[in-house]
Order: C-alpha cells, then sequence, then structure tokens
C-alpha cells in the first residue's frame, strides 16, 4: 500500500494517514506500507518512506500533529505521467494507492485509477477527503473544516471585542480569510455571535454575493460604523466584484499547476479605500495558522478524518477504486461514511448553500449554524462579559 498528501495541510490531515496505515496493518493483508513524500511526485521520484514498523508511540504523535508529515506538493498529473507512475507502483508492488487530498487530488486519482484500468494492471486506488475550503462535492463536509470554523470563529469573536473597545483608534477591521471560490471558511466567522452576542455578528463579504463594486463594500461599512460605532468585515482571500474583477488587484501574483490564481490581499486593498475615505481601518490576515493550527483543532474532525481514511484502506482492500469516502448525515444526524465515485468529486466546486446565506447577502441563517457548530466539538466559545 502507498499513501499520499496533496494541497493544503490541515490540522487533521495526519489523522487520516494514520487511520490508513492502522486499518492496513489491522487487515493482515498488507505486507507493507509506504508513504510518499510530497505528493504524487514522490512517486516519480521514487522518493518514499517505510511507515510499516512505525511504533504506536509516533504513531499517536503523528496522528494529533499538524500539517502534511510526508510533505505535500501541487503537482498536476500529465498524460504523460501516467504511465511512469503505473510502472514505479508496479515495480515496488503497490496493488493499493491511497490519496489524501481536494478537488485536484480527486483528478489525481481519477486519472491513475482510470490508466490503470485500462493497463489491466491490479490497483485499487482511492480517494480520501480533506480541505479546509469545505468546497468538495458529494460529502456534507470536509476533513480540515470543522476546525478551520473553530479558528476562525474564535479569532473573529476576539477580534470583535478589541474593534468595539477602540472604535476611536480603528474603527473598521477586516479578516481575510482563506476558502477560495467558495464562502465556506467567510461563513465560519460569524460562528460564534450568537444568543446573548448576536448584536456583534461580522459582515461577511460571500463569494457568493459578490458587491457591485468597492464603492459598494465601503457604503456597507459605513452603515454599519453609522448603526454601531464600528465594524468587523470577513473578506475573502479570491473576493472578485459583480463583473469578476478581483479585490486585490487585476494581475495574479502566482498562478499553480492547477491554473489557481493566487492575487494581492483585499483585505490590505479595502482597508486602504476606508482609510481614504475617511475611516481608519485595519487587517489582520489568519493564513496558513489557520489552516494547519493543531491549537483550535476539532476532536470531532479528528475523529472524522481518522475514519475516513481508515475507512478508504478497507474499501481498497476490499476491491473498491476510483472512489472517495465520504460522510452522510443520518436520520439521526450522525455521520455514516459511504463511498462515491471519484470523477463526481474531481475539479467541481460546492459552492456555499443558499440556504445558508442571510437575505442580506452578508450574514448567515440558523440553518448554517445548524449545519457547522457540530463540526467545532463540544465547548468551542469561552465564556465573555461585557460592560
Amino acid at each position: 500500500m502507498l499513501i499520499g498528501q496533496s494541497g493544503g495541510a490541515t490540522a487533521v490531515i495526519n489523522a487520516s494517514l494514520i487511520g490508513a496505515l492502522e486499518a492496513a496493518l489491522d487487515s493482515g493483508k498488507v505486507g507493507r506500507i509506504l508513504g510518499m513524500r510530497h505528493g504524487i511526485e514522490g512517486v516519480l521520484k521514487r522518493d518514499v518512506v517505510d511507515l510499516t514498523a512505525l511504533s504506536q508511540e509516533r504513531r499517536n504523535l503523528l496522528r494529533v500533529t499538524p500539517s502534511s508529515a510526508l510533505g505535500t506538493g501541487r503537482y498536476k498529473v500529465t498524460p504523460e505521467d501516467l504511465d511512469p507512475i503505473l510502472d514505479q507502483l508496479a515495480r515496488d508492488d503497490v496493488r493499493y494507492l491511497l490519496y489524501v487530498g481536494g478537488n485536484d487530488s480527486a483528478d489525481t486519482v481519477h486519472k491513475v485509477a482510470m490508466h490503470a484500468t485500462r493497463r489491466g494492471q491490479d490497483l485499487a486506488v482511492m480517494s480520501i477527503p480533506k480541505t479546509v475550503d469545505n468546497d468538495l462535492a458529494e460529502t456534507h463536509h470536509c476533513p480540515g473544516y470543522g476546525s478551520v470554523c473553530r479558528y476562525i470563529a474564535n479569532t473573529t469573536r476576539d477580534a470583535i471585542y478589541d474593534t468595539f473597545a477602540s472604535p476611536q483608534l480603528y474603527a473598521v477591521k477586516f479578516i481575510e480569510v482563506m476558502g477560495r471560490d467558495a464562502g465556506w471558511v467567510t461563513a465560519a466567522g460569524a460562528l460564534a455571535t450568537t444568543g446573548d452576542e448576536a448584536d456583534l455578528a461580522p459582515l461577511l463579504l460571500l463569494p457568493e454575493r459578490p458587491p457591485r463594486d468597492t464603492d459598494e463594500i465601503v457604503e456597507l461599512i459605513q452603515d454599519d460604523v453609522a448603526r454601531r460605532g464600528w465594524s468587523v468585515v470577513i473578506v475573502p482571500e479570491t473576493l472578485q466584484d459583480a463583473s469578476g474583477r478581483y479585490v486585490g488587484g487585476d494581475t495574479p501574483n502566482f498562478v499553480d499547476s492547477f491554473g489557481h490564481e493566487y492575487y494581492a490581499s483585499p483585505g490590505a486593498a479595502l482597508s486602504q479605500v476606508l482609510t481614504s475615505a475617511g475611516l481608519r481601518a485595519r487587517y489582520d490576515k489568519p493564513g496558513t495558522s489557520a489552516r494547519m493550527s493543531n491549537v483550535m483543532a476539532s476532536s470531532v474532525d479528528l475523529a472524522e478524518a481518522e475514519a475516513l481514511g481508515a475507512e478508504a484502506a478497507r474499501l481498497a482492500i476490499a476491491g473498491e477504486t476510483a472512489k472517495m469516502t465520504a460522510l452522510r448525515q443520518n436520520d439521526q444526524g450522525g455521520m455514516d461514511i459511504v463511498a462515491v465515485p471519484v470523477e463526481r468529486v474531481a475539479n467541481r466546486v460546492r459552492l456555499l448553500d443558499d440556504a445558508f446565506i442571510g437575505a442580506d447577502g452578508h450574514s448567515v441563517t440558523d440553518a448554517f449554524h445548524d449545519y457547522a457548530l457540530p463540526l467545532l466539538g463540544p465547548n468551542p466559545f469561552p465564556p465573555y462579559g461585557r460592560l
């Protein structure tokens, strides 16, 4: 068996690795378990590590270690890569290939699985879901999302308390978050402000409800400051206006091998615009710390990530291929693990559900709270007080 990790690392991606490893060991049907370094490139470069004899102590440590223990990558497999990949797997007598990742990794799994079938190669290939963006199709939610929600919700809540304490210094605070083209992580900023703190809810600039232009954002925030004396705004890193123009700038700073464009900070750009309009603004950017920090990792997230990895290993050993393990909500409100065809996941994006977006376009509904809060684990928010 060969296991790899790809894409942006999370707080719980290593739990999926250990879940798969231990399920394979427990099966008694896998003689050797390898890990590829830095994603699928580890196969092409024959850069692998033997995981078979890892002690229980090291496995327990890795299970709760943030980021990717095997190293990650964003290599886009080309048609010319497929035969070399499969040839190397055959030389290493690999019968089971498990890949932990998101949309792009699902594309890699699909390509390798289909080519193995065409060649008649005895290889089961499974995808294990992972992304803080929570934008994978065919699953209730994604491993990594519960932990980033817990982090962003608490960070936002703290920023709100700091901002309303000093409106005469900085009336506006932007918090720039990850999430690519979907608003799942942006929406998480509103999870902590319920009940007695509902009046503290931040404004959300959701990708699913793009502003007409920057002027509309300025007007929205000016109205909020006029009403409350301050404003905290959650802004996604890829915010575009209704015409498709990126708020952070017109030219990407970087384009990866999958064609994903990375632009300058919309939080920084909007802070300058607001300050020029007479409202002093600053911005925070949690960045990669929000994506993979173990400080706020959700125990629910950790358990689900491990279970999805373990089930992927069991299914591969049973002969399943070109599938992704996924979460389905059952009638009791709990989660069941199912296997879905990976082609229904590859290169698709699940946007934030319309039912989760408030009528004003800048808030979330009770339905979103019902959906997301259980993913954060028990007691996600410490009690605060106000004078």
